[in-house]
Order: structure tokens, then sequence, then C-alpha cells
């Protein structure tokens, strides 16, 4: 009896740390909390004009001054795009999570939702290096393949 118990808090212990959260990650998680401004999309790594579908959603130009909304006490979010002649206006949710991948800089995780926080991708997320953060501002990258060549998304945000 004393060994199945003895296990069984080891075990309950082992849980609890391998699901505990950073300190730096949940630092990251509260500068997240609140809303933000996608102000500008911008492309590294590569020359020319690039002009893309983000997330497998809309245009690079419908995502330029998008709202942007982090609540780190559910995980949750939204980002809403202004309607317009080449934009889908409207809500998009999220659940979203700040991982720490090994040798990596840390990265924004997410995957949509629906209003009723049931996920509608299908378990396909996204992962955004996080290259600032702060208070006020944020610059998040993605890593993407063009005709074989590399070319790194760049997301500035700036806090309401």
């Amino acid at each position: 009896m004393m060994k199945r118990t003895f296990l069984m808090l080891l075990a309950v212990g082992f849980l609890t740390v391998s699901c505990s959260v950073s300190k730096s990650a949940r630092t990251q998680r509260n500068l997240f909390s609140g809303s933000w401004t996608l102000d500008n999309i911008s492309y590294e790594n590569n020359t020319g004009n690039f002009q893309s579908v983000i997330f497998n959603d809309a245009r690079d130009i419908c995502f330029e001054g998008s709202d942007w909304f982090f609540r780190d006490n559910n995980s949750t979010g939204r980002y809403t795009i202004a309607d317009g002649s080449l934009c889908a206006g409207g809500d998009r949710f999220f659940r979203w999570s700040v991982v720490e991948p090994e040798n990596s800089l840390s990265q924004l995780q997410f995957k949509f939702i629906d209003e009723k926080r049931k996920d509608i991708s299908g378990g396909v997320g996204y992962r955004l290096d996080i290259a600032n953060l702060t208070e006020q501002h944020m610059t998040l990258k993605s890593k993407v393949t063009v005709d074989g060549e590399p070319v790194t998304i760049v997301y500035e945000f700036s806090k309401k």
C-alpha cells in the first residue's frame, strides 16, 4: 500500500513538472495578453515583390491594420480583418500558446477554433518565431519557401 501511494505521488509529480510552463513562457504569455494592431507585413532573405496568402486565410494586404486580441487566462484569441474588395472581413478565432523549442527562439503557436472553442482546423496550426516582444511592440517571423528559395515573413505589431 505504501509503495503504491509513493508511485502515485511520483507519477503526479512527474505530470506536474512535465506540463508546467517555464517562467520565460509565462512572462511572454503575459506580454501577449491584450489588444494589438498588425501594422506591417514585410519579407526578408530574398529579393523581389511578394504577395502571399497568410495562414491559408487571406492575402497579406488584408492583414495590415487587422486587430488581434490574446486572452492569456484561457489561451484563446481572435483577429479581425476589415471587409474590402480584396478581403473577406470578419473575426477569426484561435487557441494559442507560447512554446520554447530547443535551440530556437520562443514561438507563438495557434490553431483555428469556432466561437464555441471547438477545433476547426483538423489539428493543423501555425508557429511564428517571437523575434521581439515588449509591452508596446511585437515582431513575429515565419519561414516559408518560394520557388525553392527561403523567405521570411515579418509581422510587426503595436499594442493598443
